[in-house]
C-alpha cells in the first residue's frame, strides 16, 4: 500500500507523521487489497475550536474509493476518529459483492482551486474519471463514499447520469436529454 500524507495550514511534525503512518498502515489488516491511501490533514478557520482540526482519509482498492472525514479540536483525535469511520466503511464494503468493482480503476476527483469571490460564484472545480456502471452499482459507490449524489457513465444508456438519495430514503436517477 502506498501512503501519501498531505497537510494544509499545518506544520507536519515527525511525531504527527509517525502517528498517522502507523495508524493508516493498520488498514492492511482489515483490507489487504488496498492499493493506495491518502490522508489529508488540515487546520480550517471556523468559529468553533472543536471543528478546526480536519483529517480526511481516502483509500483506493480495486477500482473502489472509500473516503471518510472527521473534525475535532485535536489532530490526533481527528486521525483516530477518521480511522474508526474508515473501519466501519471497510466492514460495509466487504459485506457487499466486491467482484463487480474489480474490472476497472477509478480516479479521485482532482480539485482545482478558484479565486474566491462574492457569494454564489464557483469556488472549486472537480474533474474526475468516470467508468461505465449500472445505476445499482452507482448507488453502492455513492453509499460507500458517503455522498448524497453520484455522477457516473451509465453502461446501459451510454450517457452520463447521476443518482441521488431522496429524503424519503429512496433514490433518484437523473438522465439528461439533449434539446
Amino acid at each position: 500500500m502506498e501512503l501519501f500524507i498531505n497537510t494544509r495550514k499545518l506544520e507536519m511534525t515527525p511525531r504527527l507523521r509517525e502517528y498517522a503512518e502507523s495508524k493508516v498502515e493498520r488498514l492492511d489488516r482489515y483490507l489487504p487489497t488496498i492499493d493506495e491511501a491518502r490522508i489529508d490533514l488540515a487546520v480550517e478557520d471556523t468559529r468553533s475550536d472543536e471543528d478546526r482540526q480536519v483529517a480526511q482519509l481516502t483509500v483506493w482498492t480495486g477500482g473502489t474509493i472509500l473516503r471518510a472525514e472527521e473534525r475535532t479540536g485535536d489532530m490526533f483525535a481527528s486521525i483516530d476518529a477518521v480511522l474508526d469511520k474508515m473501519y466501519r466503511q471497510i466492514a460495509r464494503y466487504k459485506g457487499k459483492r466486491q467482484d463487480r468493482w474489480r474490472s476497472a480503476g477509478e480516479a479521485l476527483p482532482i480539485e482545482e482551486p478558484i479565486e474566491s469571490g462574492p457569494e454564489g460564484e464557483i469556488v472549486r472545480i472537480k474533474r474526475f474519471e468516470v467508468r461505465p456502471m449500472t445505476p445499482g452499482e452507482a448507488i453502492e459507490q455513492m453509499e460507500l463514499l458517503g455522498h448524497h449524489f453520484f455522477v457516473f457513465l451509465n453502461a446501459e444508456e451510454g450517457a452520463i447520469n447521476a443518482v441521488y438519495k431522496r429524503r424519503d430514503g429512496n433514490y433518484g436517477l437523473l438522465q439528461p436529454e439533449p434539446v
